[in-house]
């Protein structure tokens, strides 16, 4: 089994994950882990915080001579504006404890997560539930690319919506096309569609409000056969759903042409199977995205996630004090205008953690060795067509 957990605040010291099942033998690198920590913060509309916060991974066990020990992996990110911070989220007893957060903001955790814990402050709900943790799950989800990476399974992603502007791409970018992708300010492969994001994330900011959009992760490489039809909680499209919809602010979720199919008849909705003797079975087209009875099936993955518009404004919402029980605005906390571009790339890890953890599920192996052993000598045998 593969898996992770994080801890930490948004304004604490920093973020500490430990990632469990990793296979001895990766060869880690750290900057490959940074490039991914910087791909996630850039993008047009992002907040003052990505202006203060120079992302870098420190791994502090699980990996000798940079190879995984195959014992669990934990690394540190540092909040570096933690020293600006230091007396608000004092982890010590202070004799003057600062002024309490009592006007919560509409379309956060902040409310509910006050009733749950049963807290007077909502600073103690949105210091976890910021985004701000998604920088953990992207440095996760690099350990799990490199893993990938071995049996050359390559996954990007890419953004197809902001607010109006919809991005037209007849045919979808492959994975020589991220570098291209990771130039634009929006991460659009749409050139022409680019500049009107970039003019309607202008607009939408100087109006002092929000924008949400789409992204696509797509997957290539996966072999046929990750996940399993046998039980519900083994289905690998549920699995992947629950980690598109862990990330923050995210709505919506579909595969391949997803809600698409339920105007088409069943005569169009299916992707017929073929066969020749250089290509062994495949599919001419990919309605499905990849995924068929809850297991891959050998077509590129593709996953679209809606992503709603980041609730914390310039211009604040209305809400109600917790403690007057009056009428207020919500408080206001640095945020982004736009923060799809962003999401993408955490969607990318979330999907590189889910298929490194069924990929180790179905071939196992203590060692990188073992499971490439058990890897290769499966894609054999569909090759020999059983």
């Amino acid at each position: 089994m593969l898996r992770y957990m994080t801890a930490g605040e948004s304004h604490g010291p920093g973020l500490i994950a430990i990632v469990e099942g990793l296979p001895s033998g990766i060869v880690v690198s750290p900057r490959f882990i940074n490039e991914e920590l910087s791909r996630r913060q850039k993008g047009v509309g992002r907040g003052g915080r990505m202006k203060i916060e120079k992302d870098e991974v420190k791994i502090i066990a699980g990996v000798r001579f940079g190879k995984t020990l195959g014992s669990p992996v934990a690394f540190l990110i540092k909040n570096r504006d933690w020293e600006n911070w230091s007396d608000v989220m004092s982890i010590e007893e202070v004799e003057q404890e600062p002024e309490k957060i009592t006007k919560p903001r509409p379309g956060h955790a902040d409310l509910t997560g006050t009733f749950k814990m049963n807290f007077d402050d909502v600073r103690n709900v949105l210091e976890r539930a910021s985004a701000r943790e998604t920088a953990a799950k992207v440095a996760a989800g690099a350990f799990a690319k490199l893993l990938l990476g071995e049996l050359n399974i390559k996954i990007l992603s890419h953004v197809i919506r902001i607010g109006s502007c919809s991005a037209s791409i007849n045919v979808s970018p492959k994975p020589g096309d991220l570098d291209e992708i990771d130039l634009s300010p929006v991460r659009c492969f749409d050139k022409k569609t680019e500049t009107k994001m970039l003019k309607e994330i202008e607009n939408v900011s100087s109006n002092k409000d929000s924008l949400g959009g789409i992204f696509e992760v797509l997957v290539y490489g996966c072999p046929p056969g990750l996940g399993s039809y046998v039980s519900w909680d083994r289905r690998l499209d549920g699995r992947l759903s629950r980690a598109i919809m862990s990330i923050p602010a995210i709505k919506g979720i579909e595969f391949g042409e997803g809600f698409g199919l339920s105007e088409l008849c069943g005569s169009r909705a299916h992707d017929e199977i073929f066969y020749s003797s250089s290509k062994g079975f495949y599919r001419e087209t990919n309605r499905a995205g990849g995924l068929e009875g809850g297991m891959t099936n050998g077509e590129p993955i593709l996953i679209r996630a809606a992503m709603k518009p980041i609730p914390t404004l310039s211009k604040p919402l209305k809400t109600v004090d917790i403690v007057t029980k009056k009428p207020v605005s919500a408080i206001k906390e640095r945020a982004d205008v736009c923060a799809v571009p962003a999401a993408a790339v955490v969607g990318e890890a979330a999907v590189a953690f889910e298929i490194a953890h069924a990929v180790i599920e179905k071939f196992g192996g203590d060692s990188l060795l073992e499971l490439k052993r058990n890897y290769n000598g499966y894609l054999k045998q569909i090759a020999d067509g059983r």
